[in-house]
């Protein structure tokens, strides 16, 4: 149990960092400019915190774990899961809401791969090297 709770620790203080990152200052005025008019003027926390706690979640499930400490794998599988879940909601988001913007639909899903990846490899990173 302990390997599991390690791996999701790394995945998730990873995936956590470099998301804080990526929307409070990287893309920030990208998001603004392409989905500003759909934002609401403050987050909702319980959501965030929800995705937050959950998403890590099937990172280890989905790639970490399988991947079996294999860096190559651990890196598709996690930027796999990511651009499928990142563009179940942002090609869903294209389909069904007005002024939806393409530009954001295939960034957004480019980042899910890359946070998903990164996210993934950290987690292995901690299974590998503090799990001995």
């Amino acid at each position: 149990m302990t390997r599991y709770l390690l791996a999701y620790a790394g995945t998730f203080v990873a995936l956590a960092a470099l998301d804080f990152l990526w929307l409070g200052v990287l893309a920030r005025s990208f998001y603004r400019e392409g989905i500003g008019h759909l934002m609401a003027p403050a987050p909702n926390l319980v959501a965030a915190a929800a995705f937050y706690l959950l998403y890590p979640v099937g990172l280890v499930v989905f790639a970490v774990l399988p991947a079996g400490g294999d860096w190559p794998r651990t890196l598709a599988l996690g930027a796999l899961f990511g651009a499928f879940c990142y563009g179940t909601y942002d090609l869903t988001s294209l389909a069904i809401l007005k002024d939806w913007p393409l530009p954001v639909t295939l960034v957004d899903i480019a980042w899910g791969a890359v946070v998903s990846a990164a996210g993934a490899s950290a987690g292995a990173w901690v299974l590998r090297w503090l799990v001995r």
